[in-house]
C-alpha cells in the first residue's frame, strides 16, 4: 500500500511539473508579442517629432515679410502720387523687413478690409498686421499678440459745419457713417446708448466706401479714431466746410500684432519698435548713425551693436540690426514727422500729445506728456 501511494504521488508530481512547464511555456509565446510591442512604443515614444521651423526662419527662406495693411487713410497707408503704398503702418512694416531681411522693400503689403484682420491673423497667413488696430483684450485673447503702442488715438466725429452742430451730444436722430468690425462701431452704439440717443448706423465693410458715403450726404456724420478723421477732411476738396467735434469718446492704442505661437517672433518685432523709439530718445537719425555708432554715447552704441548687446543673438538677428533699422526706415520721429507731421497735410501735433516720447514730457515726476515708451534695450 504505502509502495503504491508513494509510486502515485510521484506520478501526479510529475505530472503537475510537465503542466506548469507547458503552462509557463504558452505564457512566455503569449507575452512575447506584447512585449516586443511595448518596447517599440516606448521606442516610437522617443523619437523627437520633426522640427517646426520658426517665423523667423519661414520669413528668411521665403525672402519676404509679408505685413497685412490699407491704403485707404492718408498718413498711415495710403498710395502717393507715384503709385507706391506709403505711411507710418507701411514704415513700420518696413522696418520689420530691414530688421530681418536686410532690405526695407523686401515687404508685401497683403491688402485686407477691417473685418479681415481677426481671421488673417488667427489662421497665420501674414507675419505681422499693422493696420491702425486698436490693442482690445478680446483681441489679444482672439487674434493674436499685440506688440507695442506706437500711436494713442482716440475716436471722434465729423460733421459738415452747415449741419450747425457744435457738440457730438447735439447728434441725436443723425444717420452716422461707420467702418463695419472695428472697435469705431461698438464705440458709437456705446455712446449713443449711454446718452440715450437714437441714431442710425450706416456700416460699410471699407473705410474709404463709408467715407465716400458721408462725403455723397449719404449721412451727416462720419466717425472714426481722431487721427484718421485729419487725414480724411485734409483730402477734402473743401476741408474748411467740415468740422471734427471736440468729444473723444474713447482710448484706441494702436500698434502692430503678430499671431499667436511663436514667442521670439513676438519678442523679435517688439525688439524692433524698441529700436525706432529708442533711437530718436538717443539722437540717432537715418542720417548721422554712423558718427553716433563711433562715438561714445554706451548706450547708443549698443542699441547700435557696437559695443555690448541687448539680445539680437538670442532673437536670431545681427548685431548690428539697429544700424540696418534707422539708415532704411529712421527713427519714430522721422517716420512720424514724413507721414504725419508739419507739411504733410496732415500736420498731427506730437508736442503736449500722448505721441511725444516719454522723455519730452513737460515735467519730471508727473503723469503728463508723452508716452511713446518702449522696453530698455539692454
Amino acid at each position: 500500500m504505502s509502495g503504491r501511494g508513494s509510486l502515485a504521488r510521484k506520478l501526479a508530481a510529475g505530472l503537475a511539473l510537465a503542466f506548469a512547464l507547458l503552462l509557463g511555456a504558452a505564457c512566455a509565446t503569449t507575452a512575447e508579442p506584447a512585449l516586443e510591442e511595448a518596447a517599440a512604443d516606448t521606442e516610437a515614444a522617443t523619437v523627437a517629432p520633426p522640427a517646426v521651423s520658426s517665423r523667423l526662419e519661414t520669413v528668411q527662406e521665403r525672402g519676404r515679410l509679408i505685413c497685412a495693411s490699407l491704403n485707404d487713410t492718408p498718413g498711415f497707408g495710403y498710395v502717393d502720387e507715384a503709385g507706391n503704398n506709403v505711411g507710418f503702418d507701411i514704415d513700420l512694416c518696413r522696418a520689420v523687413a530691414a530688421a530681418v531681411l536686410g532690405d526695407p522693400d523686401a515687404v508685401e503689403i497683403r491688402l485686407i478690409t477691417a473685418a479681415e484682420r481677426g481671421p488673417v491673423m488667427q489662421s497665420g497667413e501674414v507675419d505681422l498686421l499693422v493696420y491702425v488696430t486698436t490693442w482690445t483684450t478680446s483681441r489679444d485673447a482672439n487674434w493674436g499678440n499685440f506688440v507695442q503702442t506706437m500711436f494713442y488715438d482716440g475716436q471722434g466725429f465729423m460733421v459738415p459745419k452747415s449741419l450747425g452742430v457744435t457738440s457730438a451730444y447735439q447728434l441725436a436722430g443723425a444717420a452716422v457713417c461707420v467702418n463695419t468690425g472695428t472697435t469705431s462701431e461698438l464705440n458709437m452704439a456705446d455712446f449713443f446708448r449711454q446718452n440715450g440717443m437714437e441714431y442710425s448706423p450706416k456700416t460699410f465693410e471699407e473705410a474709404q466706401v463709408a467715407f465716400e458715403a458721408y462725403k455723397s450726404g449719404a449721412c451727416e456724420v462720419f466717425t472714426t479714431d481722431r487721427s484718421a478723421l485729419t487725414a480724411l477732411r485734409s483730402s477734402l476738396e473743401n476741408p474748411e466746410e467740415h468740422i471734427i467735434l471736440p468729444e473723444t469718446i474713447s482710448e484706441e492704442p494702436l500698434g502692430p500684432m503678430v499671431p499667436h505661437g511663436d514667442e521670439q517672433w513676438f519678442d523679435l518685432v517688439k525688439a524692433v519698435m524698441g529700436i525706432l523709439i529708442y533711437a530718436e530718445a538717443y539722437g540717432i537719425n537715418s542720417v548721422n548713425v554712423d558718427e553716433v555708432a563711433a562715438g561714445d554715447n554706451v548706450k547708443a552704441k549698443r542699441l547700435l551693436g557696437t559695443e555690448g548687446s541687448f539680445g539680437q543673438e538670442e532673437l536670431g538677428l545681427e548685431q548690428t540690426v539697429g544700424q540696418t533699422v534707422i539708415k532704411s526706415v529712421g527713427n519714430y520721429g522721422e517716420i512720424y514727422d514724413r507721414n504725419l507731421g508739419p507739411g504733410t497735410g496732415i500736420d498731427l501735433p506730437r508736442e503736449g500729445s500722448r505721441n511725444a516720447l516719454w522723455s519730452n514730457a513737460p515735467c519730471a515726476d508727473c503723469p503728463k506728456g508723452g508716452q511713446i515708451y518702449s522696453q530698455p534695450l539692454r
